[in-house]
């Protein structure tokens, strides 16, 4: 059985914990409950006929200047960056926080950024052409926690990143 540590990163409310109530449980709610600390959840999936899985660390919002718990991101195989399309600060923050990961924790593992809540398109405060701008390489989706679209295939991207970084 090969295991996976994925750490959710992002500011408070971006969708974090509603990603990975998605993706474990298929669920949604939209009671809105502050993780505190670092909540860990659990999927099993198959990767090209081999068994996975993933342990789904999903860690508070961090808007301030504070330093990411460097022991909570130690031994990850992969991050998700989630950004709300509704609030463009949150790639700011997003970029710091992938800053902090891979200076403090020294990470260098593959990572996507979610926008979320696609569900809210005509809301959203950002631009395409300001995603492409601020973010030149890096690999960004679309999801909504609310319907589920982009979640699974966010999840199964990383996983299939993770596993060809293994196996090179």
């Amino acid at each position: 059985m090969i295991r996976k540590k994925i750490c959710m990163l992002g500011a408070f409310a971006v969708g974090k914990t509603s990603l990975v109530r998605r993706f474990v449980e298929d669920s949604f709610s939209d009671r809105y409950v502050t993780t505190i600390g670092v909540k860990v959840m659990k999927k099993q999936l198959t990767h090209r006929g081999r068994d996975v899985t993933l342990m789904l660390w999903d860690l508070h919002g961090d808007d301030a200047f504070q330093t990411v718990q460097s022991s909570y991101l130690r031994g990850s195989s992969g991050l998700l960056l989630v950004a709300d399309g509704t609030r463009a600060e949150t790639v700011t923050v997003a970029r710091r926080l992938l800053a902090l990961a891979t200076d403090q924790a020294e990470l260098d593992v593959p990572f996507l950024l979610l926008i979320n809540k696609a569900d809210l398109k005509a809301d959203w405060d950002l631009e395409a052409a300001d995603i492409d701008e601020q973010l030149a390489g890096w690999t960004v989706l679309e999801t909504s926690a609310r319907s589920g679209d982009g979640v699974e295939q966010a999840f199964e991207l990383l996983t299939a990143r993770m596993m060809e970084r293994d196996a090179d």
